[in-house]
């Protein structure tokens, strides 16, 4: 059954001031932070829901397929993503879509915007893409050969908990419900700290 896309699924990628997420400001983070695209990112499956070629939207913060159909971030995560890259943390993709290609794209396509207005495209944003079909273990041991990181400094935020397999290697996962947003983040991170042993203000 094809969910539906919700009030978190909406349009906009700018906003006149980015709010990053409380964690950013308040104690030690991760190294890597590396995300799922479909439900996670984004509100659709990539690979079952958008039929190319797709066109962008004239400010870029959507796309419509060959049917009409738009297609964008959740609300919140492209000021996440810079946010990220304003903290000079490492960004990751790990997706097991079987359209790698289209799912590309659609970073591609989808552009965000800074505190200046400027844009660039989201898959900028981006330090490492694992985007193909398969376990997340491989996903995740191609991520720690890329990085040099261990896989106790990565944090990984998903829609399905079957990925929580990458737990065995030393990844923190975070089971998103209904995408990922500044709250979900922080929740993420907080679980990362205590893992870890990490508390707010300390190392």
């Amino acid at each position: 059954m094809v969910k539906k896309l919700t009030k978190s699924g909406a349009t906009g990628a700018e906003a006149p001031t980015i709010t990053p997420p409380s964690t950013f400001t308040d104690g030690i983070l991760p190294k890597l932070i590396v995300f799922d695209l479909d439900y996670t990112l984004w509100p659709f499956w990539v690979d079952t829901h958008v039929t190319p070629p797709l066109k962008a939207s004239l400010s870029h913060d959507s796309a419509k397929d060959r049917f009409g159909e738009s297609f964008a971030f959740y609300n919140e995560v492209p000021e996440i993503l810079h946010s990220l890259r304003a903290r000079g943390i490492k960004v990751g993709a790990a997706s097991r879509t079987s359209a790698p290609d289209l799912g590309k794209e659609m970073l591609k396509i989808l552009h965000i915007g800074d505190e200046e207005g400027k844009k660039r495209k989201a898959i900028d944003y981006f330090d490492h893409l694992e985007i193909y079909p398969g376990s997340k273990i491989t996903h995740f041991t191609k991520l720690q050969k890329a990085t040099g990181l261990r896989y106790e400094d990565m944090l990984f935020f998903d829609d399905e908990a079957r990925n929580r397999n990458v737990e065995t290697l030393g990844v923190t996962m975070y089971l998103v419900r209904d995408g990922v947003s500044r709250q979900e983040i922080d929740n993420g991170v907080r679980e990362w700290r205590k893992r870890h042993g990490h508390y707010i203000g300390g190392r």
